[in-house]
């Protein structure tokens, strides 16, 4: 990698890409639960489809004590066609009511805790934590892994593997906005597949890892 991370992600920054309307849902909630229940429907499913069925589920409840007394097949209708949608119907319906049970109706404020909760892996607990709590901590989904391994900031195997591995050197201040910055950056424009180099604000400090040259763009 070429250049100090603190270039790189002022240049993101400053770089100013179109948000989801996901992403900025996401942003400005401020409720840990809400977070927590919008995370959940975001796995594995594109931002397109959880956007608007975040905005029906939150209808019908915002609250664990009003969600756990939703049915399961109301929620699920309501949030079809996100991925796995009746199995996370479900888990939403039972975590709500084990944080009124169990936690008196608060969402846990610790990674462990929150794991604890059927499906909720370290990527979702993380997203609660910075989101929900402001409380710095990593959250590293796909596009966070791809990006950062691309520029030759790490060099790791799997999502758990980079969390920690930045939590060795990526400075603090940015734990809390990096993720929803380079989610933005990931699906604007370092894809997958054929991501835009040429159009890329931060092309030159990137050693583009594992991008076949077909895949450059320039």
């Amino acid at each position: 990698m070429t250049g100090s991370i603190d270039k790189i992600i002022n240049t993101l920054i400053d770089a100013k890409q179109p948000q989801s309307e996901f992403v900025r849902l996401m942003d400005s909630f401020k409720d840990p639960y809400l977070v927590l229940i919008a995370c959940i429907l975001s796995l594995r499913t594109n931002d397109r489809t959880t956007y608007p069925a975040t905005l029906r589920m939150l209808k019908l409840a915002k609250t664990p004590e009003k969600m756990m007394n939703v049915s399961e097949d109301d929620l699920a209708m309501a949030i079809y066609p996100v991925g796995f949608y009746k199995n996370k119907a479900g888990q939403i319906i039972e975590l709500s009511r084990l944080i009124v049970e169990k936690y008196d109706g608060k969402v846990p404020d610790s990674i462990d805790e929150l794991c604890k909760f059927r499906g909720v892996g370290r990527k979702t607990a993380n997203l609660v934590m910075t989101l929900g709590f402001g409380v710095p901590a990593i959250c590293v989904d796909v596009h966070v892994h791809r990006i950062f391994n691309r520029l030759g900031y790490v060099k790791t195997k799997t999502p758990e593997e980079t969390e920690f591995a930045l939590r060795e050197k990526l400075p603090v201040k940015y734990w809390i906005p990096v993720n929803s910055l380079l989610v933005t950056h990931g699906q604007n424009v370092c894809k997958p597949i054929n991501p835009k180099c040429e159009i890329c604000p931060i092309k030159k400090f990137c050693d583009r890892i594992n991008v076949k040259d077909s895949q450059k763009g320039i």
